[in-house]
């Protein structure tokens, strides 16, 4: 992503600071200070070296699934996402899909008590769900955690309307219904068909990238012609609901009575039944000023809270002494891990590819860049009938012989 970012001559968002803290629905299990050196004594006291047998497995994880940008630096491409995984780290990764973090971090010496306290939070945060999510994306989940992902002024969505601009690609404002089959001089042709405010059109392509995920849930549109028949895909995706809230924190809940001193501008949350949301904090605007300052606890600020299900009012006041106003955006955020044990193809048909099957390994905008790039990647070399940067072994070794 950050390549990306200095491509298209964007800037990287001031980074305000905040502490963060883990409630359990009764007290704070855990909480940030502005001492590093604090902060790691209450990680040993709390949790032993729970932390320190974390990070390594994190980076160990990162080290390797960093290999990907040599390899596509050269041209390699991956005609499915075990394959992909192979190359990074063995079957060791594959099966990091098909077993959960909590099982994966237990057996390197993790505590149970760090599992239920931490990891649980943190996934809560940003998958909405519980530890029983794949390792593998609960790695790519914990790695974010760690302060080093960052975000571009003005909103991360330049990213994808600078790349439509430096591509000069042709948008078309339609809604996609279905793709048909057919063949133009023994080589497969797809027709698109659309719905614009207009009316019905279609177009043909030697090659299409279906970017939206093929599930029950998620899909609306056919394929025609294809045989065997292409069909939607085991799974479905995580309910998240998203409230934006303008108003002033009810910190008593919390535990301080005087809102003066409530220091956390991000609350994490265990897996306790009783408790309605799952993360919130404190959010800064997409351009942030020199001369920006995040509100006093005392003040009205702008809060992000994520849930499962739309607050209603008793928990909105039970969050908030008051508040002018509640914006709600309810989505299907990520996959829900528990509800596929296979991964989807890449490749559906001899040049229709699938690219958002890469979510079920891990769902982020790096993992979806990735797939992206490996999919145009796989399309050019198929193209050009270029097979040997496609799928080969030991791709360490050959792309050290190729410098």
């Amino acid at each position: 992503m950050q390549d990306f970012v200095k491509i298209l001559g964007l800037k990287h968002r001031r980074e305000v600071a905040g502490k963060s803290a883990i409630f359990s629905g009764e007290h704070f299990v855990l909480e940030e200070t502005d001492w590093y050196l604090l902060n790691l004594f209450r990680l040993w006291w709390h949790y032993g070296i729970s932390f320190l047998r974390l990070q390594m497995w994190v980076e160990e994880v990162m080290e390797k699934f960093m290999r990907i940008y040599k390899y596509q630096a050269h041209g390699y491409a991956f005609s499915s996402l075990e394959e992909l995984l192979r190359s990074l780290g063995g079957d060791a990764f594959v099966n990091m899909t098909q077993r959960s973090v909590a099982e994966s971090l237990l057996e390197v010496g993790v505590t149970q008590r760090f599992v239920d306290d931490v990891i649980a939070a943190v996934l809560r945060s940003s998958y909405g769900q519980s530890v029983l999510v794949p390792a593998f994306a609960g790695a790519m989940s914990l790695a974010g955690a760690q302060g080093s992902t960052w975000a571009v002024e003005g909103g991360n969505k330049l990213v994808c309307s600078g790349l439509l601009k430096v591509t000069k690609a042709n948008v078309i404002p339609a809604r996609v219904t279905g793709i048909s089959l057919h063949s133009s001089e023994g080589r497969a042709l797809y027709q698109v068909h659309y719905e614009t405010s207009e009316g019905q059109g279609s177009a043909f392509y030697d090659m299409v990238v279906v970017t939206t995920p093929l599930h029950p849930s998620r899909s609306n549109f056919t394929f025609e012609n294809f045989e065997p028949p292409i069909a939607d895909f085991p799974g479905a995706f995580q309910p998240s609901v998203t409230s934006v809230v303008h108003g002033y924190l009810n910190s008593s809940y919390f535990g301080f009575p005087d809102p003066k001193l409530f220091p956390f501008t991000s609350i994490l949350t265990t897996d306790t039944p009783d408790l309605f949301f799952n993360a919130m904090d404190n959010i800064c605007p997409v351009n942030i000023s020199a001369a920006f300052r995040r509100k006093q606890p005392q003040e009205a600020a702008v809060w992000r809270v994520l849930s499962q299900q739309p607050l209603d009012k008793h928990q909105l006041k039970t969050l908030f002494r008051s508040y002018y106003s509640v914006q709600v955006t309810e989505w299907q955020t990520y996959p829900r891990y528990d509800a596929a044990k296979s991964l989807p193809p890449i490749v559906l048909h001899e040049n229709l590819f699938y690219l958002s099957g890469v979510e079920w390994v891990a769902s982020s905008m790096e993992m979806i860049a990735v797939a992206a790039k490996n999919v145009a990647l796989l399309a050019y070399n198929r193209w050009h009938q270029d097979l040997e940067k496609i799928d080969q072994k030991d791709l360490m070794h050959k792309v050290k012989t190729e410098l």
